[in-house]
């Protein structure tokens, strides 16, 4: 999706992002892409994959405090495994009427491949975690051009689920950081999955 396609909007002194129908369509082209080539959910199981209604009052324009030269550290992971990151950027937004920050990670791995060097990662949780969504947060990628849009529109309808949540004692799914914790629920992106 090219962000330009977005208009941003004042009314009433409110700012209000109005998408045209190629965000709808390119949020649904995403989600069939993503359901289609699943790694971990096959075919006949991914009915199971449930996500919410796009909704665009989760597409959020954020502020980008780019973050330079930030030292590597070992991030948590779901089994023994760690995984080497780095702080990218920080994001600013506001949601439900509160500002709040996401912390945007680079991958020291993919950095060393040549189709995915550009790549970014935000990781979180909020409070819809463990009800409507899988218990231990999910993820949101983006690659570093993204991140030159002003403002950066950082799409929560795009959220998906680590292979974890399918999957257990099997991957090593990074645990979203503690200061990637939404104080919201982010009702957006995919649900827990079932068959049910």
């Amino acid at each position: 999706m090219k962000y330009s396609l977005l208009f941003v909007l004042l009314f009433s002194g409110h700012l209000i992002v109005a998408q045209p129908p190629q965000y709808l369509d390119s949020v649904s082209a995403f989600r069939n892409q993503y359901i289609n080539t699943h790694g971990v959910i096959k075919e006949k199981d991914r009915a199971g994959l449930q996500f919410y209604p796009i909704d665009t009052s989760f597409l959020m324009p954020s502020r980008v405090e780019r973050i330079y030269e930030a030292p590597w550290f070992a991030m948590e992971t779901s089994g023994k495994i760690k995984k080497t990151f780095r702080v990218y950027a920080l994001l600013h937004f506001t949601m439900s009427g509160k500002p709040l920050r996401l912390t945007v990670y680079q991958s020291q791995q993919l950095m060393q491949s040549e189709e995915y060097k550009d790549y970014l990662f935000i990781p979180f949780t909020d409070l819809s975690n463990g009800e409507q969504t899988y218990e231990n947060g999910r993820y949101i990628d983006i690659r570093t051009g993204d991140l030159e849009n002003s403002p950066f529109l950082l799409d929560f309808n795009k959220a998906y689920n680590p292979y974890c949540a399918y999957v257990s004692n099997v991957y090593n799914c990074p645990v979203p950081p503690v200061e990637n914790k939404l104080a919201v629920p982010v009702n957006a992106g995919e649900k827990k999955f079932s068959l049910h």
